[in-house]
């Protein structure tokens, strides 16, 4: 389970004229407890939805108030909750680092199975059920970016988190590759988290957070809380400002 209590994020904005620092507060404060099977978070660029996903696994740590995942808190236990909460970006190419899909898939599987035979196997296994055993020993950049996306999944999963978090996953790709994904991420066992801009997909979450001006809200039931979003983006100027 996934709790936050009051969970602040802020940081520093230097004076160039050599006066004193500024805070900016970049998300919060949330408190949240996240036990439904899949939660959509949805907001408008730069309201802050994207440090609120980085803050599930400690990507962001809170400036006050905790993060914890099964009791683990994300300021003292990172290590712990990373293994437990993979995280998927926006754009595969931030997370792929090695030059073919099954010595990718190999790299996080490499504390788990000693064995590099071992690895290799299940790496292309990994990749077979995706429908990706054909281009296991491509060049990474010779895939689409709907492959890509893919690929970047399995490379997470393979490390069996508990709880997976997307943060924009099919922003970058066409009509048939969102889909793609939105059915692989639907038909997962674990937790999954989403940021998403696609309110069709929001639609089919058990539940939906609005973040705006990097606040929580609305959250609830997601006709209710996608009908709150649309609302919001329609009667609200649009803001300059540096949430994420």
């Amino acid at each position: 389970m996934i709790e936050l209590s009051e969970a602040l994020v802020t940081a520093w904005t230097p004076d160039p004229s050599g006066g004193p620092d500024t805070v900016t507060r970049l998300l919060g404060p949330v408190t949240l407890r996240l036990t439904e099977r899949r939660v959509a978070v949805v907001g408008a660029n730069g309201s802050g939805k994207s440090t609120l996903a980085r803050l599930l696994n400690g990507l962001v740590l809170p400036s006050s108030g905790t993060v914890r995942v099964d009791g683990l808190d994300t300021r003292t236990d990172g290590p712990a909750v990373r293994r437990r909460v993979g995280f998927v970006f926006t754009d595969p190419d931030a997370q792929l680092v090695m030059p073919t899909p099954v010595e990718d898939v190999a790299l996080s599987l490499r504390r788990s199975v000693p064995d590099a035979r071992e690895r290799e196997a299940r790496a292309r296994a990994a990749l077979a059920r995706i429908g990706l055993a054909d281009r296991a020993d491509l060049p990474v950049h010779a895939l689409s970016g709907g492959q890509r996306q893919l690929l970047a999944l399995t490379s997470v999963l393979a490390t069996d988190p508990d709880v997976l978090v997307c943060d924009e996953p099919t922003t970058l790709l066409d009509l048939r590759w969102r889909a793609v994904v939105d059915d692989l991420l639907a038909d997962l066992p674990q937790q999954v988290v989403v940021v998403t801009h696609d309110l069709d997909a929001a639609l089919h979450a058990e539940r939906v957070l609005v973040v705006d001006d990097g606040r929580v809200v609305h959250d609830g039931e997601p006709s209710a809380a996608v009908a709150a979003y649309r609302d919001l983006m329609t009667s609200s100027p649009v803001r300059s400002g540096e949430i994420r």
